[in-house]
C-alpha cells in the first residue's frame, strides 16, 4: 500500500540508519524478459534504542538497497539464497542475498527485473492496475501474485513460467487501497490476509475464512504482508504510520486456529524502520530466518531496508 508523507518526515528517517560497507551490483546481459538492474546494498544497524526482540529473537544483519528500479517493494520471499520481490509499480525483482560464514546478511547482489503481465501478455498499466501487494510460492514453485484497486490474485505458474491466469481469491468488498497485503503458502492453496484485517485460506476451489472470529491488527496497525512459518502458522509484518514522524512495525506469529502471538519484533524510531510490508521465512538449522523488507513509497526521505531476525526453536 503506498503511504502520502508529509515533507517534515525527511529529519526523523534520514536519521534512521547508519550505513556502511557499500556493495554495488553492476547489471550484466538480460536474458528474456529479465532486465539487469542496478543495486547498491549498504550495512544498517539495528540502531540504538526502538527496538524490542522477544527473548529467543535476534538480529542477524541488515541492508539498505538503492537503485532506480528497487521502489516501492511489497512484498518478499526466499528460495535458497534468490530473493523475489513484486512492486506496487508493476515488476517482479529478484536477486541473491549474501550470507558471511557465520550467516548474518551482509550483501545482496546480481539483482534483475521484468514487469507483471495480464493473461493476453501486456504489460500492465496504469498504477491502478499493476499494484502489486502479495506473493506467494507454493510448494510446487507455482508464484502467485496479489493485486489491490482492482482486487485479484493471479498464478504466473511454477517459477514464473506462464501467462498469468486468475485463482480464487476472497469475495470481499475491499477498499480500493487496502487489500489483499498479505499472501503466504499453505500446503496446495495459500492464506490472504486484509490489510484493514481478516484472514482467508483458498484453493482451488474457492476461499474460506481461517477462523471465527477473523484475527485482526489492533492499536492502528494494519497487516502488510505474510509467510508460511516452517514449523507451523504463519508469520505475519504489521506497519503503524503516525503523520509525520512515527513508522512502526512489528511481527507476530499467527496460529492455524487463527491467533495472534504477542509481538516478535518490534520497530520504532530510532531503530531502523521505516514502511515494512514484506516478509520471508526460511528454516535453518536452529529455528527460523526472518527476513522484512520495506516499501519506500518511491519517497526520497524514505528507505528499501532488507532486516534479518533470528528465531530459535
Amino acid at each position: 500500500m503506498r503511504l502520502v508523507l508529509r515533507a517534515g518526515l525527511s529529519l526523523a528517517l534520514m536519521g534512521l540508519a547508519a550505513c556502511a560497507a557499500l556493495a554495488t551490483a553492476t547489471p550484466g546481459v538480460p536474458v528474456g524478459p529479465d532486465r539487469a538492474i542496478r543495486m547498491e546494498a549498504r550495512h544498517v544497524p539495528l540502531g540504538i534504542g526502538g527496538a524490542t526482540l522477544a527473548p529467543g529473537v535476534s538480529y542477524a544483519g541488515g541492508l539498505v538497497l538503492r537503485g532506480p528500479d528497487l521502489h516501492g517493494l511489497s512484498d518478499l520471499k526466499i528460495q535458497g539464497s534468490r530473493a523475489w520481490a513484486v512492486s506496487d509499480f508493476g515488476s517482479l525483482v529478484r536477486f541473491d542475498i549474501v550470507l558471511n560464514r557465520n550467516g548474518r546478511l551482509t550483501s545482496a547482489t546480481n539483482a534483475i527485473s521484468r514487469p507483471l503481465t495480464g493473461p493476453d501478455g501486456a504489460v500492465l498499466a496504469p498504477k491502478e492496475n499493476a499494484d502489486a501487494e502479495g506473493l506467494a510460492i507454493l510448494a510446487d514453485g507455482e508464484v502467485l501474485v496479489s493485486f489491490e484497486r482492482d482486487h485479484r490474485i493471479w498464478s504466473y505458474g511454477s517459477g514464473f513460467a506462464s501467462p498469468a491466469s486468475p485463482v480464487p481469491s476472497p469475495q470481499v468488498a475491499f477498499p480500493a487501497n487496502e487489500g489483499m497485503e498479505g499472501l503466504a503458502p499453505d500446503g496446495d492453496g495459500w492464506l490472504v490476509l486484509g490489510e484493514g484485517g481478516g484472514a482467508w485460506l483458498c484453493d482451488r476451489g474457492g476461499c474460506a475464512p481461517l477462523s471465527d472470529p477473523m484475527p485482526s491488527p489492533a492499536d492502528g496497525f494494519r497487516f502488510t504482508g505474510a509467510d508460511r512459518d516452517p514449523h507451523g502458522g504463519w508469520f505475519v509484518v504489521e506497519r503503524l504510520f503516525i503523520p509525520p514522524l512515527n513508522m512502526q512495525a512489528r511481527v507476530r506469529h499467527l496460529s492455524p486456529e487463527g491467533v495472534l502471538s504477542a509481538p516478535l519484533i518490534q520497530l520504532r524510531p530510532p531503530a531502523s524502520t521505516d514502511n515494512f510490508e514484506g516478509i520471508a521465512a526460511v528454516e535453518t538449522a536452529t529455528g527460523t530466518r526472518l527476513y522484512i523488507l520495506s516499501d519506500d513509497n518511491d519517497n526520497f526521505v524514505q528507505k528499501t531496508l532488507l532486516l534479518a531476525f533470528d528465531i530459535g526453536r
